[in-house]
């Protein structure tokens, strides 16, 4: 990847929406949450994955606020696999320095997956090896409205004027200010949209698809995605350099 001037630009953050559980595990004549606990442990290759690849951070789409939707005993299956993916590999990602970090709303969650997420956050909080962000019960648009809320807060108390209002000021009540835009985001399973997966975040982020269901995404995809990245050039509204 190169910028206005033709310079390398480093992957740092990669995002990725991970499609296509169900349809792989109906494909094997099995249960759509096979499917899925299939996927978390293919998120774990991906971690191992990145880290080969000096990739600091990855945010993945776990749960959005418009999964609930789903059967009922398919979220059931969805809000177990994140405790035993975290007890199953803990220690590996200790090892590791992989920080673990969360975006979305916790109110609707149950008491077991807020405290898996709790104890997950602060015993990985000093690894600084990979951040990974998992977006669970994640909605974009439900960022920005809360994003927009606090901001009104402020400006009713007095301690911010409408006029001091920037996309800079706006960017630090987002969910995680601190942590830089994706620069390629990935989206498995064929489906050309991004879902309201950080609609903010996003602007410029380059978009990758690929028709390869999550579960048999490995080296081989994300290096030709990594590959295709490194092929274009981010002009950020500019003009491409001769």
């Amino acid at each position: 990847m190169k910028n206005d001037s033709g310079e390398h630009v480093e992957l740092r953050h990669l995002a990725v929406i991970m499609d296509g559980n169900g349809r792989w595990a109906e494909r094997q004549g099995k249960p759509r949450d096979f499917g899925h606990q299939v996927g978390a442990d293919n998120l774990r290759r991906l971690c191992v994955l990145c880290r080969e690849r000096n990739i600091r951070y990855v945010t993945v789409y776990a749960f959005s606020t418009e999964n609930w939707r789903r059967p009922r005993l398919e979220v059931a299956a969805l809000m177990r696999i994140f405790p035993i993916f975290f007890r199953k590999y803990a220690k590996e990602m200790e090892q590791e320095g992989i920080r673990l970090r969360f975006i979305g709303e916790r109110d609707e969650l149950s008491a077991e997956v807020v405290r898996t997420m709790r104890e997950a956050e602060e015993s990985s909080a000093d690894r600084t090896a990979l951040d990974l962000i998992i977006a669970f019960n994640y909605g974009g648009r439900r960022e920005l409205v809360s994003a927009a809320q606090n901001l009104a807060r402020e400006v009713l108390t007095g301690k911010l004027s409408p006029d001091k209002i920037t996309e800079e000021t706006f960017r630090h009540y987002l969910y995680m200010p601190d942590v830089p835009d994706p620069d390629l985001l990935i989206r498995t399973g064929g489906e050309y949209r991004t879902s309201n997966f950080l609609i903010w975040q996003t602007a410029y982020t380059e978009l990758y698809i690929d028709d390869c269901l999550w579960p048999e995404f490995g080296a081989k995809e994300l290096d030709r995605a990594i590959t295709e990245y490194h092929s274009r050039q981010r002009r950020f509204g500019g003009i491409q350099s001769e």
